[in-house]
């Protein structure tokens, strides 16, 4: 793939020179994973959010709910997230450094493939300091040195699974690679666990334990039973939430690509298990994505196939059709707001990185300077958070479907003798029995033979001390057929999880670029519908005469739902355009004083500077045609208007 190289130190002063986003608390050294956004960034991620909004909440018909960032530490020891919501860390006993593993050995091994290419007279041309700052954080200099052919391909095939380790395989490849501080060279802890989530107490009182949340998920799953109300109980349906969300990063870094506190857009669509297909899928059949499955990952290999969509379901490569739906959906929002379709791929989850309840997971990566990220990720979960919260809590979280025909159904059925049962547990029975009587038709079927087999079940019962042992006299486990006039099921949930400050910051690489006949003049090249600004309104000087005219497109404007700023500032034209090509304006209107005579002005386009002239309805009716979700391109959006040379700028 060939990708435009990026001055990345250029890239990043020019973001905080015009405040698009900075470090937090800057003047008093900041902290690190934190940002504050300014108006150019707000704005934009503004836009951006109006646009995903749009093209999944609306378009979709979504149940759209903003749920509490504080909660309670039974829900997410409900989830998991207690136990499970980690990475891998390891520390420099000596300097006190912490390192997160999987990146320490990406890096380590990537600038070690870096140096080999130099070695062998490869290595390509990159503009001065476009790595300096990622070296400085972990790497500290690229050392030429030649590897062996066999080396140099084993690191490549490391890290093509680098997503895919445990805590303990990356020990084993530090161990083996001899991966250690790269700064001092000093040995490096073993990898240890390190929970992500940011612990807080509810309350005065410090007994209610909660978190942060760190994804916008659990809300829409704990309030189903009241979304499928909304929704007249019919299904499928889906519901979406955007919100702030939390993890507490080993080593934050990257910007905003690695950050402790970040904007999510998620969505939920709860669907039928025995029916994943969607009505809409012809419509997104032939959309072709870029893929990389994980054979080819666990082959050692990262290059992608091109298909349709409609191709990869068929073939099994994608799991079913909803799940297909929706990474077309994806592709086909990043898009429109200016992501570069070459530097866009979907990534699937190996067995040993994806959930043991998820039947598929994909990941859409964005490449940057900074290498693939992954900024949405899209799971089929299956049933699994429904079910643990309604084991939990004893609530039904099901949707219950009238049968047109009775429906003869075998399943396993416990039954107690709560003669025997009462007195012999005493106060722990109530555990026990919900325990029981909330197992899986799996489960059940394993305790059944060993019922059978042992004369007694033993389990394991949350606020139990001790291993519960229920005897058969108590107990029966068997297979009984009943009729049923209602299906009763727990749905599956297929989940579009979007990363928006991830998915902003690489869209600004992908748009930005410095014009040939100068390196000071900087482009952001923003879609329409998501820049800051729409347009810039430019009087030729500050001559008097020119603002009523400008006053009156500025009202104009503003009435037709159209952002826009003045620069009646003291500098060229040419200066002025420039500034706001930085900030991604798309379009520029210039007034002069051939308009005060005729009320025409001239309507410049961003990237192409081209100019055309009209008078101010023609202008304006222009802009309106070339803004928001069904904008045309400049060639049909200016039809008709006389083309207007000028001097370069």
């Amino acid at each position: 793939m060939s990708v435009p190289t990026i001055d990345r130190d250029y890239l990043d002063g020019l973001l905080k020179r015009r405040f698009f986003f900075a470090p937090a608390f800057d003047i008093y050294g900041g902290v690190s994973g934190l940002y504050d956004y300014g108006p150019p960034g707000c704005a934009l991620q503004a836009n951006i959010i109006d646009a995903w909004r749009k093209h999944f909440v609306l378009e979709e018909d979504m149940l759209e709910v903003d749920c509490t960032m504080l909660t309670p530490y039974e829900v997410l020891k409900t989830s998991g997230h207690v136990d499970k919501f980690a990475d891998w860390m390891c520390r420099d006993p000596a300097t006190g450094e912490i390192f997160r593993v999987d990146h320490l050995v990406e890096e380590v091994l990537e600038s070690r493939l870096k140096g080999d290419k130099e070695a062998r007279g490869q290595a390509a041309e990159t503009p001065d300091g476009v790595e300096e700052k990622k070296r400085k954080k972990k790497v500290k200099e690229i050392k030429a040195v030649k590897l062996d052919d066999a080396v140099a391909a084993e690191y490549e095939e490391v890290l093509a699974k680098i997503d895919g380790y445990s805590g303990p395989e990356l020990g084993e490849l530090m161990k083996k690679y001899n991966i250690v501080n790269p700064a001092t060279g000093g040995p490096l802890s073993e990898p240890l666990e390190f929970n992500l989530m940011f612990e807080t107490a509810i309350g005065p009182s410090g007994h209610l334990k909660g978190y942060l949340r760190p994804e916008t998920a659990q809300g829409q799953f704990l309030n189903f039973s009241k979304l499928l109300d909304s929704n007249n109980t019919k299904m499928p349906f889906a519901s979406a939430s955007i919100g702030k969300s939390f993890r507490n990063e080993i080593s934050p870094r990257s910007g905003l690509l690695r950050v402790r506190e970040f904007l999510m857009a998620e969505i939920e669509h709860f669907v039928d298990p025995l029916v994943k297909s969607h009505p809409r899928f012809p419509e997104v059949s032939d959309t072709k994505l870029r893929l990389l499955s994980k054979t080819t990952q666990q082959a050692g290999r990262t290059d992608v196939t091109e298909v349709t969509i409609g191709e990869a379901v068929q073939t099994g490569l994608v799991d079913n059709e909803t799940l297909g739906y929706f990474l077309a959906r994806i592709y086909m929002f990043l898009i429109k707001i200016g992501v570069d379709h070459s530097r866009l791929r979907f990534r699937q989850h190996m067995a040993n990185e994806m959930a043991h309840y998820a039947a598929d997971c994909w990941d859409a990566e964005l490449h940057t300077s900074y290498g693939w990220i992954e900024c949405v990720g899209c799971a089929d979960r299956s049933a699994y958070d429904l079910t643990v919260h309604s084991n939990r809590t004893n609530e039904k979280l099901v949707v219950r479907q009238t049968l047109a025909e009775p429906l003869t159904v075998e399943a396993f059925e416990v039954e107690l003798d709560k003669k025997k049962f009462g007195p012999k547990f005493k106060k722990d029975g109530k555990k026990i029995e919900q325990f029981l009587t909330t197992r899986t038709q799996c489960e059940l079927e394993d305790l059944a033979k060993e019922l059978s087999e042992k004369l007694k079940i033993t389990v394991d019962v949350d606020g139990v001390a001790e291993p519960v042992e229920v005897e058969k006299s108590i107990i029966s486990i068997e297979k009984k057929t009943r009729l049923e006039h209602v299906r009763e099921y727990t749905p599956n949930v297929i989940e579009p999880s979007f990363g928006i400050g991830r998915i902003l910051y690489s869209m600004i690489e992908h748009n930005f670029w410095i014009r040939p006949e100068s390196d000071q003049r900087a482009v952001l090249s923003f879609p329409p519908v998501i820049a800051p600004t729409k347009v810039l309104l430019v009087p030729l000087s500050n001559n008097e005469a020119f603002e009523p005219l400008i006053k009156e497109l500025s009202r104009l404007l503003r009435r037709t739902g159209i952002p826009a700023k003045v620069d009646d500032s003291s500098a060229t034209i040419g200066r002025r355009y420039a500034r706001n090509d930085e900030l991604g304006t798309p379009f520029g209107i210039t007034v002069d004083f051939q308009s005060v005579q005729d009320r025409t002005v001239t309507l410049r386009e961003r990237d192409s500077t081209k100019q055309v002239r009209g008078t101010v309805e023609q202008i304006i009716a222009a802009v309106q045609r070339m803004v928001g979700q069904d904008a045309v391109p400049w060639e049909e959006g200016t039809k008709g208007l006389a083309s207007f040379e000028t001097a370069s700028e």
